[in-house]
């Protein structure tokens, strides 16, 4: 088999060994029950459209009565899988990050959602004002169709029932399976609202081409303009479309964990100032060639803008501060994201402030918080700095010349973001992929370097570019987490169970409310392998020894239908032709008891 490792980032060719010496994979969904789970095909719940409950009742459509106030109470019922509940939570933080759409635990409402495991994925539509079940079934736990069926909640319905979709859609009954014919209903705009924008075929709430057909060879549905029939039916993220109708339907005057963001495409400079002591300073620089911004890098030359500290120039020990405005977070939490090169010295660094309150009301006390220093790689690479601030302050880049030789180069940074939320434990950054996706094959494989999470278990990732699966698309990309034996095996829990494997492939659009990253969470459990061990116990015990680390692997679980092949090429999956996947890996046995008692209605 051909096995690739990558290290940091750097892509180089370990030694070819046979199949047997690589650690297994398994597959989460061995008979494939997310491939569309909406559907909910033999549940024998009260639906219509699939995966919308018919509740006793007229049900929340244009009438503003049904829509939420905020927070909106909920219950995690015990009958729910933990890895689901987790992923709930997931969502919670998707909502919060790009609407002002929010959630709190229960505590006696009236009106609130409960989320329980019931036959398939399915929620009704508005809040009903007196309570209400989210069902999250086999095949359910995942991101974007927890997000699909909140949006139900929400008051959504699905984008192939609007109105004006005949002129957008050809919906095929006649290959629809007999007595189905009621889920491709379309509704009047008396009934319905589309907040007044177009038709949305990359929606999350849209149908894919095959939804309910008797022939599994022929679609029930497909698109006016063919370019977009691959994409009707993502389940990736909210659509762009999705978080505007959302935002204007319940009047959110913006997100409630993006503290602030920047491309550096204005002159403005998003309201960044430079320190008036430095002796040097930062500069907005409009890309060219061999000098690429990072927003448009790969869409259009001689375009877009980034910060530049040129370290070819000055004196050793030379500096720049820039400087955000004034942030107020709410939570103690933050992460600030932003992609950089620095192609001088080794000794150049660009180092991370925040300026905090210093308890008069004024922002000056300062905190150093990390320091970037050059290397060899002279690409656009990201990073993640968590912060962890209560009161007002801002956030800084200083950037210093180094040594006083000469230096061929600078820094460079762009696509700031900062977000009230968790940084990603860890980022593994696959360089040259679509030349990747190009030469592989079946037996293609790629095995990240070992991380260590929080508790500090050593884990990895195995990519397989080219997995046996496939739909009318074309080809996909397969994702699987595995146990690495580490320096902390003898301290740790084994197995290692109740933890959950988040991966995500980031969507590298600029603006984060736009990013459609695709994402999958895996639960560790009691199971066993055939021979009777258990599948999460520690590495050295049951896995395979990869000399390439001196460690051992343990056999890998994940999704040979992790992204397609189409999705990474026409998004910003790709951008500077890398592949960047967040990784964590948390303990949730908090979330196995979550379930508490409704109180009874006055």
């Amino acid at each position: 088999m051909e096995r690739v490792l990558l290290l940091f980032g750097l892509v180089a060719l370990a030694t070819s060994y046979a199949i047997p010496v690589s650690p297994k994979v398994h597959e989460v969904y061995e008979n494939g029950e997310d491939e569309n789970p909406i559907l909910n095909l033999g549940s024998d719940a009260n639906l219509f459209e699939g995966d919308i409950l018919i509740p006793k009742g007229k049900n929340a459509l244009i009438d503003k009565r049904y829509r939420w106030k905020f927070p909106i109470p909920y219950i995690l019922g015990d009958d729910l899988d933990l890895n689901a509940k987790g992923c709930v939570h997931q969502a919670f933080e998707m909502y919060r990050l790009k609407s002002c759409i929010d959630f709190k635990p229960y505590e006696g409402e009236q009106t609130f959602i409960k989320f329980v495991k019931r036959g398939g994925c399915f929620s009704s539509v508005g809040d009903q004002q007196d309570g209400q079940i989210l069902s999250l079934g086999s095949g359910c736990d995942h991101k974007a169709v927890i997000e699909h069926e909140l949006l139900h909640a929400l008051g959504f319905y699905h984008e192939q029932s609007r109105t004006d979709r005949d002129d957008y859609v050809d919906i095929w009954l006649d290959q629809v399976t007999p007595g189905l014919e009621h889920n491709f209903n379309k509704y009047n705009d008396d009934f319905i609202t589309d907040q007044n924008t177009a038709y949305d075929y990359e929606s999350v709430m849209h149908y894919r081409p095959f939804s309910f057909n008797k022939n599994e060879s022929i679609p029930t549905i497909t698109t006016k303009i063919p370019e977009f029939y691959n994409i009707i039916g993502q389940y990736l993220d909210f659509s762009k479309m999705d978080t505007l109708r959302l935002n204007r339907m319940y009047n959110c005057s913006g997100p409630l964990t993006l503290l602030d963001q920047c491309a550096f495409e204005y002159a403005s400079i998003c309201g960044m100032i430079q320190a008036s002591s430095d002796d040097a300073d930062w500069v907005h620089t409009k890309s060219s060639v061999g000098s690429e911004d990072h927003t448009l890098l790969g869409q259009c030359r001689d375009a877009g803008y980034f910060m530049h500290f040129n370290t070819m120039v000055g004196k050793p020990g030379a500096s720049a501060l820039l400087e955000s405005r004034t942030l107020y977070p709410k939570r103690k939490l933050q992460c600030l994201q932003f992609f950089y090169k620095m192609t001088g010295n080794t000794e150049d660094r660009l180092v991370i402030w925040v300026k905090m309150d210093d308890g008069t009301g004024t922002v000056r006390k300062m905190q150093k918080i990390h320091t970037f220093y050059a290397d060899s790689d002279h690409t656009w690479k990201i990073a993640h700095v968590p912060l962890e601030v209560g009161e007002k302050f801002r956030y800084a880049f200083q950037a210093v010349r180094g040594a006083s030789t000469a230096s061929p180069g600078g820094i460079y940074i762009d696509d700031i973001s900062l977000t009230e939320t968790r940084c990603p434990n860890n980022v593994w950054r696959i360089q040259n992929f679509s030349k990747i996706m190009e030469t592989a094959n079946l037996n293609t494989v790629i095995d990240s370097p070992r991380f260590y999470s929080p508790e500090g278990y050593g884990y990895g990732v195995r990519v397989i570019p080219l997995t046996s699966y496939s739909d009318h698309t074309g080809s996909y990309v397969g994702l699987y987490f595995h146990l690495i034996s580490g320096d902390n095996d003898v301290v740790m829990q084994w197995p290692a169970i109740n933890r959950q494997a988040t991966l995500v492939v980031m969507d590298q659009d600029p603006d984060i409310k736009l990013r459609m990253s695709t994402a999958r969470s895996l639960t560790t459990d009691m199971r066993k392998t055939p021979d009777g061990n258990f599948f999460w116990d520690n590495p050295s015990k049951v896995g395979t020894l990869d000399p390439s680390c001196n460690c051992y692997r343990g056999s890998s679980w994940g999704w040979r239908n992790f992204v397609k092949h189409f999705d990474l090429r026409r998004r910003n999956y790709l951008k500077n032709d890398d592949l960047i996947i967040f990784i964590d890996f948390d303990d949730i046995t908090s979330l196995i008891k979550t379930e508490v008692p409704i109180k009874p209605k006055k």
